[in-house]
């Protein structure tokens, strides 16, 4: 009983901090990442004024499909490390010229976008 309560919290929460203005401001941002650059989800929250709002950029991008073709993945974590599970974002960001330091981690100092 506990966990339903705390899934209708969450969704009560992300529903009041989620509007259709914030979830194209964020995509606005991801919209403007040059190719051959990647962003991080904290970088994201910054530029948008929103420091402490990481995991809420990562949850807009999460349903970007919804609102269009974004390149959602040049957005990596603060590490470089990929999303797990989404195998197309190596091959996608390799396309770009992109490379890595091992499977997973994208050489973030070095292709990190400099806006």
């Amino acid at each position: 009983m506990r966990c339903k309560v705390r899934l209708y919290h969450t969704r009560y929460i992300m529903s009041k901090v989620l509007d259709e203005d914030l979830i194209y401001q964020i995509l606005e941002v991801v919209s403007e990442i040059p190719a051959g650059s990647v962003s991080t989800y904290g970088q994201i929250a910054s530029l948008i004024g929103r420091d402490k709002n990481s995991r809420l950029v990562g949850k807009v991008l999460s349903m970007s499909k919804f609102y269009g073709k974004y390149p959602c993945h040049r957005v990596v974590n603060h590490k470089g490390r990929l999303v797990p599970g989404w195998f197309e974002q190596r091959e996608l960001l390799e396309e770009e010229g992109i490379t890595f330091v091992d499977e997973i981690y994208v050489d973030i100092k070095k292709y990190k976008w400099r806006c």
